[in-house]
């Protein structure tokens, strides 16, 4: 059990809703500046880099049909997405002044829903679905597309098959006219994915960090994480914010978690990850609309904003994991789908 994957699940989603909360305080009191705390978007780096691990993780080794993963892919992500791309476009279509960045628009809609890029119908000028955060969901699903159809070939080809897969879309999206495809499909970001890959080979082969390298790593990941989020521009993400995520991951599976006592509400968070990620944008609303109706300024005080932000966050992602997850599935969670 790498429960060590758990952990940084759960740190990943909770540093996206931290960013998150801080973007929403300038919407609760246009007062407050606190850009000098916009920190968490490199959660979602870290996410890309978990998935590409635990994807050749889960696969490696066994003999894995492409229809098998894309049923096993299709089964984690698209209910708990459609149901939630489906709210936000009713609750835009019957009360749109309650949404601040999402209005009704029927192609954006359907684009939404089969995971395909699309401008975003309230600002044409960002490539975003009609559930915000589900922009990395379409670079999953895309990665999910091509890791699936290259599951035939034996495990030596197809990390270079891979690669070279990649490489091509990025350098053919380059040279193509530029089309909303090409803009986002043309990102490095995806080379992400393919850190995870090569970091889940290497585990594989159990080609490890010495312990003590591996908590240097770990921490020099964060540590880096966090200064490059403040210096560099998300333009440079893939290796300003990606290279930090890969020492992250390699020296946080290169140490045995095993001796370590068990952190047993980080590990469920771990679980919850997902639902939090997409429910999180939903309980940020809330809190903004609270925000103006209840006494006293309660949530005009940043740090309480923030702090019932993942809180709430936390609380609403593990009861829509509850409701949504059967049963049977959650004694599984030692072996995360990412």
């Amino acid at each position: 059990m790498l429960v060590q994957l758990q952990y940084l699940r759960a740190v990943a989603a909770l540093m996206v809703v931290y960013f998150h909360a801080i973007l929403q305080l300038a919407k609760v009191d246009p007062a407050i500046d606190a850009t000098a705390f916009l920190y968490g978007e490199t959660g979602v780096d870290l996410f890309f880099v978990l998935s590409g691990f635990v994807m050749w993780l889960t696969t490696s080794g066994s003999a894995t049909s492409p229809i098998d993963f894309a049923r096993r892919r299709i089964r984690r992500i698209v209910p708990l997405y459609w149901l939630a791309t489906l709210f936000s476009a009713v609750v835009a279509l019957a009360a749109p002044s309650l949404l601040k960045s999402t209005v009704f628009d029927l192609p954006h809609l359907t684009a939404s829903l089969l995971f395909l890029p699309w401008p975003n119908a309230a600002d044409p000028t960002t490539i975003t679905p009609v559930v915000i955060p589900g922009w990395t969901l379409n670079y999953e699903m895309f990665f999910y597309f091509v890791f699936a159809l290259l599951l035939p070939l034996s495990e030596a080809r197809r990390i270079p098959a891979m690669f070279a897969v990649f490489a091509v879309i990025l350098i053919a999206c380059r040279l193509l006219p530029e089309t909303i495809a090409t803009r986002f499909y043309g990102e490095p970001i995806m080379l992400e994915f393919l850190a995870g890959v090569v970091l889940g080979w290497l585990y594989r082969q159990k080609v490890l960090l010495a312990n003590r390298w591996a908590w240097a790593a770990l921490a020099t990941g964060f540590a880096f994480l966090f200064v490059n989020e403040a210096l560099m521009q998300p333009e440079s993400r893939f290796y300003a914010w990606g290279i930090p995520a890969i020492f992250i991951l390699y020296g946080a599976v290169s140490i045995d978690f095993s001796r370590l006592p068990v952190l047993g509400w980080l590990n469920y968070l771990g679980d919850c990850s997902y639902a939090i990620y997409i429910t999180h944008a939903f309980t940020l609303a809330f809190l903004r609309v609270a925000a103006d109706r209840l006494p006293f300024g309660i949530l005009q005080q940043p740090v309480l904003f923030v702090i019932l932000s993942l809180v709430l966050s936390s609380i609403g992602g593990a009861i829509v994991h509850e409701i949504t997850t059967p049963r049977r599935k959650v004694a599984a969670a030692s072996r995360p789908p990412a």
